[in-house]
């Protein structure tokens, strides 16, 4: 296991350590590079007590952590903070969605949106190209609730969309529906699937039945290639589903998986996360970036190198353990919360290994919906409104809008 808990002490000397092997602007002539350092006049480093801040130092120095490190060459300029990323992807990979360790490639996206369109593309060019596909053959094949990142993927990279409609009260991918979506794609002359599975949707917290698009795609005799969207419940849904988990890497037909740090991890916004099965990312991989060391076979090209320090410090300090016990707290919030509404009689959604609860909009005022911050499902015309038990939405923030909910 790569993961484990570290004291303050051993995270501060780990940063400061890949920090040192990272390129010194100031020390070092180094005259090529088109970066520096945050500009001193506005960011001045005296002013801060930088020895006991890793992160900000991070963020001060600047690392560029251009293209993808788990493939070997990269920016040597950057080497020591690349190691922190490398360490990350391990941990995310291996240690939380259960992979084999060595198997995996991955970067830190600048969110979840990027590394559903990362997905998107790699799988898009590699029917393409492996399989003499045209753009028309390929669609993406995804649920009605999920994120609006899939039709952004398939807009730019010119590829239709299948959406699945749900079941209305359990939120779940039903098999006759998932099969008449099928094959009215394969009667639009669509012979490759992009499939996208939900790991937590962002309206509902609901988790697609992977199992399910697998059997009905192979019943089908569809090729396809299977990514799910964790952007919620990355560092949620592996702790709060007890017993066997299909919706991770152990699964062999799931080849890559987004999750967002800066969700649940509570990381700086910027904080995405790619991973994806060896042997795939290179159907992304320009080689017009010739003058990037290793080229680079990300969406975004440059990116923060503070970004990925930002969420293995966090994933360091509460160790699996503390992370576990983490989303337990959360879990119990939520079931009470639950609870309550039960004795209210207000309908609501939740799946049992979330902390998204799902109002529907007949029970919530505008007021009380104002006065919360609830979220609705449509600005417009809402449905349904949501309530998401973070960190700090405590007992003591949900009690007064309980009874609030109870005149």
């Amino acid at each position: 296991m790569t993961w484990k808990k570290k004291n303050q002490d051993e995270i501060r000397t780990q940063i400061f350590n890949a920090l040192n092997e990272n390129v010194n602007y100031l020390k070092e002539s180094v005259i090529g590079l088109p970066a520096s350092y945050l500009d001193e006049k506005v960011f001045n480093q005296e002013k801060f007590n930088l020895q006991e801040a890793p992160y900000l130092t991070t963020l001060l120095t600047n690392p560029n952590h251009i293209g993808c490190h788990t493939l070997g060459s990269s920016e040597s300029f950057f080497a020591g903070t690349q190691k922190i990323e490398k360490e990350l992807i391990e941990i995310c990979s291996e240690d939380i969605l259960k992979g084999k360790a060595g198997e995996f490639d991955g970067y830190v996206a600048s969110g979840g949106t990027e590394a559903n369109i990362q997905a998107v593309w790699i799988y898009r060019n590699f029917f393409h190209y492996e399989k003499g596909a045209s753009f028309d053959q390929i669609a993406v094949l995804c649920s009605s609730d999920s994120h609006y990142s899939m039709d952004k993927g398939a807009n730019v990279l010119n590829i239709s969309i299948y959406k699945v409609p749900v079941n209305k009260e359990t939120r779940a991918i039903e098999k006759d529906t998932l099969t008449a979506v099928i094959r009215k794609a394969k009667s639009d002359g669509i012979s490759y699937f992009i499939v996208v599975s939900n790991m937590m949707t962002t309206m509902f917290g609901s988790v697609d039945d992977v199992d399910l698009y697998v059997e009905i795609l192979e019943a089908e005799q569809c090729e396809f290639k299977l990514h799910i969207d964790g952007a919620f419940g990355g560092f949620y849904y592996p702790f709060s589903k007890e017993g066997q988990n299909s919706v991770n890497f152990s699964n062999p037909h799931v080849s890559s998986v987004t999750l967002d740090a800066h969700k649940m991890a509570q990381a700086p916004y910027g904080t995405g996360i790619f991973l994806i099965r060896k042997g795939l990312i290179h159907f992304a991989t320009t080689k017009e970036a010739s003058y990037v060391e290793g080229e680079d076979c990300t969406l975004i090209g440059s990116r923060s190198g503070a970004n990925a320090v930002a969420i293995w410090m966090i994933l360091s300090t509460h160790g699996p353990h503390g992370w576990m016990e983490k989303i337990l707290v959360l879990q119990k919030r939520a079931e009470l919360t639950c609870q309550r509404l039960k004795e209210l009689n207000i309908e609501f959604y939740r799946h049992p290994n979330s902390n998204i609860i799902t109002m529907k909009s007949k029970y919530i005022s505008i007021e009380i919906a104002q006065k919360f911050g609830l979220i609705p499902d449509n600005h417009h015309n809402p449905n349904w409104y949501k309530i998401v038990i973070m960190e700090h939405v405590t007992m003591e923030k949900l009690n007064p809008f309980l009874e609030a909910m109870s005149r």
